[in-house]
Order: C-alpha cells, then structure tokens, then sequence
C-alpha cells in the first residue's frame, strides 16, 4: 500500500513538471491536480536543483535525536539504580519521574509520550505494581479478615 502513494507522488511530481513545460501557470497546475500552489511551486524547485531524481519519493529524515545511543545507556544505567536513588517516593518510574532525570542529566525535556517511545527504544516495558505487597503474610491477612473485618462492617447503632 505504501509503495502505491509513493508512486502516486511520483506521478503527480512528474505530470506537475510536464505542464509546467507545457506553459502551464502553477495556480492552473495545482487547481488540474488538485494540489496547493505551494506545492507546485516546492515541487519545480526540486526539479530544478536536482532534475528527475527530485521527483523521486523518499522517506523524511525526521528530526535529529536530542540523545545520543551513549546518553540512552546512561540513561538506562541511571535509572536501574531506581526511583528512589533519584529521590523519588516509592520504587515506581513514571514518564513525569523519568523526564525529570532526563532534565536533569542531559538538559533536555520531552512530552511524555515521547518518554514514552524512548522507554521502548530502550527495551524498558511498562510496568504495573502489584496489587498486594511481596512481604504480605497471608495468614495474618486471613485473621484479620475473619476477627477484625466483621466489626468494622457492624453498623453503629
């Protein structure tokens, strides 16, 4: 699917020159193609500068990473040390949380889905904590649920 929109691209690229050669103005081209004047005009330029390939589809650079693969792996390294060595409450890493040491580390602040994206790039997984604490005595939790939790559901009268 993806390679049809790129050859549509291309083709509108290549038909946009050819009426431009044709003696078409670029308002007449973009209304025939049903594209913006601005568009036509990016797409001359392109032409111009570099000929056929320019019509060419590619793929967007994308904006360049504001941390490098080492700051990924300090950033990694730092946060295996935990949330709490970092000042945080509790052992929970939140995006808020990891942003924050992003900041602070390497002066550099993201939305937090992006947090988010780059947690995954790390190969961090999204983590629930668990509903009932590691150190939890079961027995001590079945007594105090036959002794003490029928008094507290009693209705004061």
């Amino acid at each position: 699917m993806a390679n049809y929109k790129q050859t549509q691209y291309e083709v509108l690229r290549r038909r946009c020159v050819a009426l431009q050669q044709q003696g078409w103005k670029q308002v007449a081209i973009a209304q025939a193609l049903g594209m913006t004047q601005g568009w036509v005009s990016r797409t001359l330029t392109k032409f111009r500068q570099q000929g056929q390939d320019g019509l060419a589809w590619q793929k967007q650079p994308g904006a360049k990473p504001r941390l490098t693969h080492e700051q990924l792996i300090q950033l990694v390294a730092e946060l295996n040390q935990g949330a709490e060595h970092h000042g945080f409450p509790g052992h929970v890493w939140t995006r808020p949380r990891v942003n924050e040491v992003i900041k602070k580390l390497f002066g550099v602040s993201y939305d937090p889905s992006q947090v988010g994206r780059i947690l995954k790039k790390v190969e961090w997984t999204r983590q629930k904590p668990q509903r009932k604490a590691r150190q939890q005595n079961q027995q001590r939790v079945e007594q105090w649920r036959e002794e003490r939790l029928p008094e507290l559901k009693k209705s004061p009268s």
